[in-house]
């Protein structure tokens, strides 16, 4: 079923999220992932990211302080769940053993 499986996207937030760590906020997420990726990101498209990844049980949030800043408003801060980081895991694994294959000299079906 597709939505067992981790998408590219859904990927790079799960890393931005492991990398920001308490400061994994959607607004700080889509900055880290357009200055990464070297794209433009949007903010709903990190939402909705953030929202599959919390059903698929990879990420979890908690609602932070109030900051002055937002008008008194709080941030929900994400992190990786135990499966999140498995998940992770699991898929810079498969990159590596891509990686390390030799280049074939022609393509085969």
């Amino acid at each position: 079923m597709k939505g067992d499986y981790l998408g590219a996207f859904e990927e790079l937030v799960l890393m931005a999220v492991e990398s920001l760590g308490d400061a994994a906020y959607s607004a700080n997420l889509q900055r880290t992932l357009e200055r990464e990726a070297r794209r433009p990101v949007s903010l709903g498209a990190v939402h909705s990211s953030l929202e599959r990844l919390e059903a698929k049980g990879l990420a979890a949030s908690t609602v932070g302080e109030p900051t002055g800043g937002r008008g008194g408003r709080r941030r929900r801060v994400f992190s990786l769940t135990r499966e999140g980081r498995t998940a992770l895991r699991d898929v810079r694994a498969v990159r590596q053993r891509l990686a390390k294959r030799p280049p074939r000299s022609s393509y085969v079906s």
